[in-house]
């Protein structure tokens, strides 16, 4: 059991959730008192005990899964029938039995989702299965189980169908749960908690972040933009106190034997900085550039002045339009898409143009008390990168900073000149939120 137990603190440290050794052993002792009878209490005491927020229960819940599981081997019993499985799956989404639903997730991963030549499946699939069994074109028939059974009675026909679609996809990740399973008593827990567990939304890559990830990014900008908001307060707390004055510190040490007992610090005047970022809003790097504005915007109040512009080839202001990403932020890129000018005679980036196009027109947002964010992959679609505009931006600025969401080994690959942009600005990767993060209580003026 102790082996189980470090075994799941690994796999989950993996993932990026911090535990102590406090935790770990206040999740031993969680399991002495709780016993392994019930297994779902025995998963709430232990994410009780391990874990410090919801948010991170979509990857501990598998996890726990493979560590902890149902059962071992495959489910008793003979050779599943199609249409008996859907018959029987109907009737237990009418009577939400979560218990038979997990028995027939089993019984549909072993009769369905086995592929390979061995007798004995060389592997397991939930997509497999889930296409076989095809469990959402069973909703009008669960309908008519839960009204036979009398028990719709406080839902209207919506509600009813929406509670229907929320058995089916507890259903669904069973299923998923159960061919992890099988496939980890072969390969390894180890291996298959690190690999096919979808990681926390904070450690998705932007570039490959579904609709569903990015929306679920979305709703973590002000939980963040609270957290670096406090650190940047922090920071200019202390940046206020100033650095030594050597010269005034050893002139009052005369008094004391040349000893420094007072330093005297040189005060600093307060003052807040001006921030304008610079967005690609062009393909898959729209939700990089979408989801980073947000934050931005959230962290207003900590700016003197904040403006954003987003280009494609062409490039327009969208201050304006941001301001109405809280109340609408999954429309914030339609928005801008429909109301900016951001397309010339073509629909594909171009950095060179938008960089210059900038400088022409809009070089007076930059000035020496300014921090530039240039946000995208810089590939120019083998365009003239204008280095010569990101020294003029530079030169204005106070400083300049580039925002690249691919990986580093990408870069100067096919058409993307980030070597040639990195020789004259600090440009950094950042693939995540939680890079983002990170990047950006570093990163931001005092």
């Amino acid at each position: 059991m102790a082996e189980r137990l470090t075994g799941l603190v690994g796999a989950l440290r993996a993932h990026g959730i911090r535990i102590g050794t406090g935790e770990t052993v206040d999740a031993g002792r969680a399991i002495e008192e709780l016993g392994l009878t019930d297994r779902e209490l025995l998963r709430e005491g232990l994410a009780a005990t391990l874990l410090h927020g919801n948010g991170q229960r979509a990857v501990f819940d598998p996890v726990f899964d493979l560590y902890f599981p149902r059962g071992v081997g495959a489910p008793r019993g003979g050779a599943a029938d199609r249409e008996d499985l859907r018959d029987r799956l109907a009737d237990a989404l009418a009577a939400g039995d979560l218990a038979l639903l997990e028995q027939l997730a089993a019984e549909a991963v072993d009769g369905f989702g086995g592929y390979g030549s061995s007798p004995e499946a060389d592997g397991w699939s939930a997509y497999q299965t889930l296409e076989r069994i095809r469990p959402q074109t069973l909703l009008a028939r669960v309908r008519a189980g839960v009204r036979a059974h009398g028990d719709d009675a406080p839902f209207t026909d919506r509600l009813l169908d929406d509670e229907i679609r929320r058995r089916i996809e507890v259903f669904r990740r069973q299923v998923g749960a159960e061919a992890r399973r099988r496939v980890a008593e072969r390969r390894g827990r180890d291996e298959i908690a690190r690999r096919a567990v979808a990681p926390s939304a904070d450690r998705v890559d932007f570039l490959y972040a579904g609709r569903d990830r990015l929306a679920e990014l979305r709703r973590t900008v002000q939980p963040l933009a609270r957290k670096l908001a406090t650190r940047l307060a922090a920071r200019r707390r202390r940046a206020a106190r100033g650095t030594i004055d050597l010269r005034r510190t050893l002139r009052g040490s005369l008094s004391t034997g040349g000893v420094p007992m007072r330093p005297v610090l040189r005060r600093r005047r307060p003052t807040r900085p001006e921030l304008v970022l610079l967005c690609d809003v062009s393909g898959s790097v729209s939700g990089f550039s979408d989801f980073t504005m947000l934050l931005v915007q959230a962290l207003h109040d900590q700016f003197s002045k904040v403006r954003v512009f987003a280009f494609v080839n062409r490039v327009d202001e969208v201050t304006g339009l941001l301001g109405h990403g809280t109340a609408d932020p999954g429309g914030l890129g339609a928005r801008i898409q429909e109301q900016a000018r951001l397309t010339g005679w073509h629909g594909s980036s171009d950095y060179g143009v938008a960089l210059g196009e900038f400088d022409e027109r809009y070089g007076d947002a930059v000035g020496p008390r300014t921090t530039v964010f240039v946000l995208g992959d810089a590939r120019t679609n083998m365009s003239d990168p204008n280095l010569a505009a990101v020294r003029a931006i530079a030169r204005r600025a106070r400083r300049l900073y580039w925002l690249n969401p691919e990986p580093r080994a990408q870069w100067g690959t096919g058409d993307s000149a980030a070597p040639a942009y990195a020789g004259l600005v600090g440009m950094y990767e950042c693939r995540n939120a939680r890079q983002l993060g990170a990047l950006v209580s570093r990163l931001l003026p005092v």
